[in-house]
């Protein structure tokens, strides 16, 4: 059952993972995903994506959220935070167990497997796929499995606002770490479903991964949401934007001179939602705002530099 009960306009979210100071692509895209929600009627949701404990930095949800605060960007209820979830991921987890196997693989055997592929996908080579039970008895005394989706070959279609229908085989995914935590993809599936989430605003990156989702929401009986997966930031040589690449972060940024307004302003720029010297506000945006004019290309970032 969804925790939010709104009517048929669902909602969107923002889901960062606090192992990081959000930069300027973070921000924008976190933007874009208050702008879709909120032109469409929805309301905006965060969750906070703290599974993978041993990255997590103490403090930084609460930077996060003020740095989101600090554009403006408001949220409706309290945020979802995935390691106060871990039940909900295990009954998921549960409910899957007929389309579920072990995985005793380590990353870099996946890698090296002859039959993987090496697309710009990586995809499980089916290694363990087919174990036998006298098979997986004898790796469990040296290594602890992994539990992976048995899609068996299947294809999903999802629709992208920006990219159209999308069609790709559904990966094997990993479902649980063989720590026992549980991993990104299922636990994505599950707190969009219960927060009653319908629409999925993202980095494009993140594109082939929505088949998968979409597959694994269907199998846990809930309609998979609509996405809009946008072009990510990048540096001056075309590399996805990261917090080395210099003064990218408002923390930075700020002390530079340059302040959160006219952080908007230039991430409003860039979406082309605003002009040079204009004084810009959220409000304004949202009046301008059209999905099908939004820049299709990535966001080259280069120097910001103060007004002042």
């Amino acid at each position: 059952m969804s925790r939010v009960t709104q009517s048929s306009a669902g909602a969107g979210r923002y889901a960062p993972s606090p192992t990081g100071e959000l930069h300027l692509g973070n921000l924008r895209t976190a933007l874009l995903a208050w702008l879709f929600a909120r032109s469409t009627g929805r309301p905006f949701l965060l969750r906070i994506e703290d599974l993978d404990a041993a990255r997590v930095r103490p403090g930084m949800a609460e930077q996060q959220l003020a740095d989101l605060t600090a554009l403006g960007l408001t949220f409706e209820d309290a945020p979802v935070v995935q390691s106060q979830r871990l039940a909900a991921y295990r009954e998921a987890l549960r409910k899957l167990a007929n389309r579920t196997y072990e995985c005793f693989c380590s990353r870099r055997e996946i890698a090296e497997a002859a039959s993987a592929p090496h697309g710009s996908v990586a995809r499980y080579p089916g290694t363990c796929r087919n174990l036998t039970d006298a098979e997986r008895v004898d790796r469990r005394l040296t290594r602890q499995p992994a539990i992976r989706l048995r899609a068996d070959g299947a294809v999903q279609t999802v629709h992208d606002l920006l990219h159209g229908d999308f069609t790709a085989e559904v990966d094997d995914v990993v479902l649980q770490r063989n720590d026992g935590v549980p991993a990104y993809n299922l636990a994505v599936v599950v707190d969009d479903a219960f927060s009653g989430v319908d629409q999925v605003v993202r980095g494009d990156d993140l594109l082939p991964a929505a088949a998968t989702q979409a597959f694994l929401a269907e199998l846990l009986g809930c309609p998979p949401p609509t996405y809009a997966h946008v072009p990510l930031a990048v540096n001056a040589e075309g590399r996805r934007l990261a917090k080395r690449d210099g003064a990218v972060t408002l923390p930075d940024l700020a002390a530079l001179g340059i302040e959160p307004p006219a952080v908007l302003h230039v991430i409003a720029q860039s979406l082309d939602l605003a002009v040079p010297g204009e004084r810009i506000t959220l409000d304004v945006m949202l009046e301008r705002f059209d999905p099908r004019r939004l820049p299709r290309n990535p966001w080259m970032v280069r120097g910001l530099r103060s007004s002042t």
